[in-house]
């Protein structure tokens, strides 16, 4: 979920905080390596074969904000052991690219995303958001457009494989203009970063999983994917993420490993929680995730400031690298 005030201070909170916290030793090491081995899974009650699964071995990461500081945040994720990253941004100039680039080589750190949004507020509720999130609002459409054209370019020039972010609360009926909108905004971003030999990738969340479906299909490239953040269709009520991958699962190429509450209320999102405290069964989605053989990283996101957010990651590591294992 992309909330440029919010994250960037959560994540500035978090580097700040990297001082105070020692180096893993050989369970750093050991995330480069990961166990192949089926992560434990409930029994199935249905009929048939037992799926397959991949042997992949995954790499854990995290989503940092850069900022103006890449020494700073690319410090915090080398210091929790992590191969990967994904950047977030709203900043894209050629010096502040030349300072990332030479902070991930000297930390050795894989970026696996670009994430952006904006400009203009985002609003995550159910009320103020369908008007203010991603590329649906036509007020602020054409600035987030442009924005993301510069995103593409600015990956490009560092080297990052994909462009990512929420487009909206996209409108499940397809007959809505708003739809018919969004999805020829999405072509327009998607198409640009095909030029620059990237993926554009949609984060989950704000619409229902065949609603995403359906989108990409209309936007009909052959360079789109989806981050799958395993928390968001539980804060939003979008569905359940374990069975949303039955519907978009062979188009995740990327991972929020997040946990969360579903909301009671109508106005306000659920609430996020650390991992194995929330609605997500992790074993059974990755065991899911083995059986579709996916590629890509386990990317944790935790949207919390000051000391615990470290505290909290630090566990969540834990709790993924034995779960994979």
């Amino acid at each position: 979920m992309f909330q440029t005030n919010r994250r960037n201070f959560l994540l500035a909170s978090a580097a700040a905080a990297v001082a105070g916290i020692s180096q893993r030793t050989a369970g750093a090491k050991a995330l480069t390596t990961l166990a192949a081995s089926p992560a434990p899974s409930e029994p199935s009650s249905a009929p048939g074969p037992e799926p397959q699964t991949s042997n992949v071995a995954w790499k854990l990461g995290m989503i940092t904000g850069v900022g103006n500081d890449p020494e700073k945040a690319l410090s915090t994720v080398h210091s929790l052991g992590l191969p990967t990253c994904q950047l977030e941004m709203t900043t894209f100039t050629p010096e502040l690219a030349q300072r990332l680039r030479q902070a991930l080589d000297r930390y050795g750190i894989i970026p696996t995303a670009l994430v952006t949004g904006g400009p203009g507020p985002d609003i995550y509720n159910f009320y103020q958001g369908p008007l203010t999130c991603g590329l649906v609002p036509r007020k602020t459409r054409a600035a987030r457009i442009a924005r993301l054209k510069q995103a593409s370019d600015f990956a490009k020039r560092i080297g990052i494989p994909a462009v990512q972010t929420h487009c909206g609360f996209i409108p499940a009926n397809p007959s809505d203009p708003l739809y018919k909108e969004t999805v020829a905004a999405i072509r327009e971003v998607a198409s640009y970063c095909r030029k620059n030999g990237q993926m554009f990738r949609y984060e989950t969340g704000q619409e229902t999983p065949i609603t995403m479906l359906r989108a990409i299909e209309d936007v009909g490239l052959d360079n789109q994917g989806i981050n799958f953040d395993t928390a968001n269709f539980i804060l939003y009520d979008t569905g359940n993420p374990v069975d949303a991958l039955d519907v978009v699962g062979k188009h995740v190429q990327g991972t929020h490993m997040k946990d969360g509450l579903f909301p009671t209320n109508p106005h306000d999102l659920g609430r996020e929680v650390p991992i194995g405290q929330g609605k997500v069964d992790f074993p059974r989605l990755i065991q899911r995730l083995r059986e579709l053989n996916f590629q890509g990283a386990l990317t944790i996101e935790r949207e919390i400031s000051g000391p615990e957010q470290l505290q909290d990651i630090r566990k969540e590591i834990q709790y993924l690298e034995k779960l994979i294992a």
